[in-house]
């Protein structure tokens, strides 16, 4: 398959009974990442998010984090992690509902709390409202020169993103099975690029840390960021 744009790793004929993503206790297999982050593009959708905006996202080693990322990046939206990719044009923004107090979202930004539910009715339900979303693929249409990441003031576009996932993954030999432990920071594009991005181009594992330790408490076979036993890449070295 010819994989352009971030939408078409998790396309329809990427689903299958592998592991993608393994979270405190959480695992996804690729069946079920491919069709949670459709429906979480859906989601964004009908809270108004459209191509060339903007959703920000809690730098924060979730699942739905990463789905938020995937989902949006299907609309051909573009994606910040962190406070910092909140402003007064950000049309969504997707953190943990206890957080929500801390980010001071203009009365143009949609609100998503995942977690615990939120007790405010205009504030989307991440857990329920995904689940209830249609399990199709946004119809969007996305380039590879559309901007995928807010990093600073610039972004970085999803070819850039995948052409740094795709020599990370060939630089390890990445294969399925494979687990990539994450321990940088999401609001950094190398983050993104090898450890949300690489693993699932390969059809290896997302490992978030779990509680234990970063990345799951025990090694796994690479990681991005920290100082575990794993062979590991520095995000800046990626896509600085």
């Amino acid at each position: 398959m010819d994989i352009r744009v971030l939408g078409d790793v998790v396309s329809r004929d990427r689903r299958s009974g592998a592991t993608a993503l393994r979270a405190a206790g959480r695992e996804y297999d690729y069946r079920r990442f491919c069709t949670t982050a459709w429906k979480t593009g859906n989601l964004l959708r009908n809270e108004g998010v459209r191509s060339g905006m903007t959703v920000a996202v809690a730098d924060d080693p979730a699942p739905e984090a990463v789905l938020a990322c995937y989902g949006a990046a299907l609309l051909g939206a573009t994606v910040g992690f962190g406070p910092d990719a909140l402003d007064d044009r950000t049309k969504a923004l997707v953190v943990p509902t206890a957080d929500l107090g801390g980010y001071d979202a203009g009365p143009r930004t949609r609100r998503v709390g995942y977690g615990e539910e939120p007790g405010d009715p205009s504030v989307a339900y991440f857990e329920r409202d995904v689940w209830s979303e249609n399990p199709t693929e946004p119809p969007d249409r996305v380039d590879p020169e559309d901007p995928l990441l807010r990093v600073g003031g610039g972004t970085r576009t999803h070819g850039e993103v995948l052409g740094a996932a795709r020599t990370v993954a060939d630089d390890w030999g990445l294969e399925p099975g494979d687990a990539v432990a994450v321990r940088a920071s999401f609001a950094h594009p190398g983050t993104v690029a090898a450890g949300l991005v690489a693993p699932v181009l390969a059809g290896a594992v997302v490992r978030l840390p779990d509680g234990e330790g970063a990345g799951g408490g025990s090694a796994a076979d690479y990681a991005v960021g920290g100082s575990g036993p794993e062979p590991t890449v520095d995000p800046d070295e990626v896509l600085g």
